[in-house]
C-alpha cells in the first residue's frame, strides 16, 4: 500500500512538473507585413538618401511577456527611395549594392534578447547577400494587452562594407572625395505581430 501511494504522488509530481514546462514553452507569433514597417537611412558627404524595404515574413517567439527568438525575411527586391527616384532604387538592387536579383532575400535570426522589462538588447545574425554577420541593438519590445507584441528599433547602424557592399566606401577608395558615401546605414523596425 505505501508504495502504491508512494507511485502515485511520483506520477502526479512527473505531471505537475510536465504542465509546469509546457506552460512555458515559447509560442510563436506571426509578423504582420502590412503594420510592420523597415525604415534605411543612407548618408553620404553630400546628403543622405532614406527610404523602406518590404518585410516578406517574420516571426516572434514569446516565453510568457518576453520575447526568446524570431526570424525575419526582407524582401530586398522591394528596396523603395522615399523621393521615388528610380534610379537610385535600381543603383541599390545592382550587383554593386544588394545584388536582389541573386540574393532577393535578407534575413536576421534573434539568437539572445537580454534585458528585463521593455528596454531590452537584441542580438542575432544579419546575412545580406549570402554574408552573415552577427548584430546587436537596442530595442523596446511589449505584450500588448491585445495579445499582440511590438518591437521597436529606431536606429540600428549596419556596417555594408561587412557583406560586400563596397561601392562610393573612402575605407577602399581613397580618392573619391566628396562623392563617398559611408560605410554604415541605418535601419529603423517597427513590428506588430501576433497569435
Amino acid at each position: 500500500m505505501k508504495l502504491k501511494i508512494t507511485s502515485i504522488f511520483a506520477v502526479v509530481a512527473i505531471l505537475a512538473l510536465s504542465a509546469f514546462k509546457n506552460g512555458s514553452k515559447p509560442v510563436t507569433y506571426t509578423v504582420d507585413a502590412a503594420k510592420s514597417t523597415i525604415t534605411w537611412v543612407g548618408k553620404k558627404v553630400s546628403g543622405s538618401h532614406n527610404g523602406t524595404i518590404a518585410l516578406k515574413s517574420g516571426t516572434l517567439n514569446v516565453d510568457g511577456k518576453k520575447v526568446t527568438g524570431g526570424t525575419f525575411v526582407m524582401d530586398m527586391t522591394a528596396i523603395k527611395d522615399a523621393d521615388g527616384s528610380e534610379k537610385l532604387e535600381g543603383h541599390l538592387k545592382a550587383d554593386d549594392f544588394f545584388g536582389s536579383a541573386k540574393y532577393p532575400t535578407s534575413t536576421f535570426v534573434i539568437t539572445k534578447v537580454a534585458g528585463a522589462g521593455a528596454k531590452v538588447v537584441v542580438s542575432g545574425n544579419l546575412t545580406i547577400k549570402g554574408i552573415t554577420k552577427p548584430l546587436s541593438f537596442p530595442a523596446t519590445v511589449t505584450v500588448n494587452a491585445d495579445g499582440t507584441v511590438s518591437a521597436l528599433a529606431g536606429k540600428i547602424l549596419v556596417d555594408r562594407t561587412k557583406y560586400d557592399i563596397r561601392y562610393g566606401s573612402k575605407s577602399f577608395f581613397d580618392s573619391i572625395g566628396d562623392k563617398a558615401i559611408d560605410d554604415n546605414f541605418e535601419i529603423g523596425v517597427n513590428l506588430v505581430a501576433k497569435k
